[in-house]
């Protein structure tokens, strides 16, 4: 097998980042993944990363095959519901209203096709009265409870670097899609998969909402830290940053052996949980002034030796030359004709029996598969695709 979804195929349609990344989980799970893309202009994807040469394309697009389909025009729509009509799942990110206005609602699919999935993911939902607003991954972190949260306490909201409110929703668009697929075994009716990005973000505020309801407490931003928990911070090192989290009792009282200080443990100012987080400063100061004398490296091997989480703070060239990552292929590397040999994260989480898999490269040009498809999925002989082709359907 080439995957727990082997023989589940799917039609991603949309752009950039909440749609494709679905279909990446997908596709990395076995999954038949066909992507619709604008003929001629393709996903804007395609442009993004970083750097001189950016490479974000070959990760989101990986076990995808690319399909040229002009959408706006009714006789695309059709290749469309032709396609979708002999699909397991659609994933969809346009702004809600778009599959309506192209004839392609869920009633509409659900009629062709009973058994069809349909993961909508956008900024608001399908519904309520901010549902036809556009939305971005950094609205729905802001609106979800993200942003005011992150960063330091004097200075305005922060992001995290990442578009982690796309990914949320890309995430949870996928969990939905797996269990309304499970579900179909037992009515044979498909259904809608309904994923807003600041409902994604918001599922992940931990203890936000419930601290706001039970006492009025107002969470704010705290920088490296997360307020009452120590010691759980990053440490300056003499060549670096390391990570240490030792605030759980028992764990302390390990770290605090090790960095010479066992006294620690037993001290009323450091001994509890509660203690520690009142005196979350004094007790971080102590430790950095410990960290500052030793390597990354030194202390990150005291620290496994004793059993206290810790890790180096790392960037990309320090991840691909660690050898857990190595060990576990953590890593997957493609050969590419222009961007050289390139590292990627690989496919996770890890199945011990069917595991997924990176089984064909992102696909270099628009449309690279469409006659493929056409002709494998439709039936359709080279003088029917010609015909799209001239009438600038494909």
């Amino acid at each position: 097998m080439s995957g727990p979804l082997e023989g589940i195929r799917v039609i991603e349609m949309g752009s950039l980042i909440a749609g494709p990344f679905c279909g990446q989980l997908m596709g990395d799970m076995g999954a038949d993944v066909i992507k619709i893309e604008q003929p001629g202009e393709g996903d804007p994807m395609r442009q993004w990363g970083q750097g001189a040469k950016p490479a974000w394309w070959r990760v989101i697009a990986r076990n995808k095959r690319s399909v040229t389909l002009n959408l706006r025009m009714p006789e695309g729509q059709q290749v469309a519901r032709d396609l979708i009509a002999r699909a397991d799942i659609l994933i969809e990110n346009f702004r809600p209203g778009t599959l309506e206005k192209w004839s392609m609602a869920p009633e509409v699919l659900h009629a062709i096709n009973p058994k069809l999935i349909i993961v909508r993911v956008s900024g608001y939902g399908q519904t309520g009265p901010y549902s036809d607003r556009a939305g971005f991954g950094l609205v729905g972190e802001a609106m979800g409870g993200w942003r005011y949260l992150v960063g330091e306490p004097d200075r305005p909201p922060a992001r995290m670097g990442l578009s982690i409110g796309d990914t949320l929703a890309a995430t949870y668009g996928c969990m939905g899609a797996l269990a309304a697929l499970h579900q179909v075994k037992h009515t044979g009716r498909g259904q809608v998969v309904d994923s807003a990005l600041y409902e994604a973000v918001l599922q992940v505020t931990e203890s936000l909402l419930p601290d706001y309801g039970a006492s009025g407490h107002m969470r704010t931003r705290s920088g490296s830290i997360l307020p009452g928990i120590a010691p759980s911070n990053a440490y300056p090192c003499s060549d670096g940053d390391i990570a240490i989290g030792a605030n759980q009792d028992k764990v302390f009282a390990r770290f605090a052996e090790v960095v010479g200080k066992p006294e620690w443990a037993e001290d009323p100012c450091f001994k509890t949980h509660h203690a520690r987080g009142q005196r979350q400063i004094e007790l971080d100061t102590l430790i950095g002034e410990w960290t500052r004398q030793r390597t990354v490296a030194e202390v990150d091997a005291i620290m496994a030796e004793a059993g206290v989480p810790a890790g180096p703070i790392y960037r990309p060239d320090g991840m691909v030359h660690d050898p857990q990552f190595i060990a576990r292929d953590a890593i997957h590397w493609e050969d590419h004709a222009s961007l050289g040999r390139i590292p990627m994260p690989n496919v996770m989480p890890k199945l011990s029996q069917t595991p997924g898999s990176i089984r064909r490269p992102a696909p270099d040009t628009v449309g690279q598969h469409t006659d493929e498809v056409l002709t494998e999925v439709l039936g359709l002989d080279s003088g029917a695709i010609t015909a799209l082709r001239e009438a600038a359907v494909i």
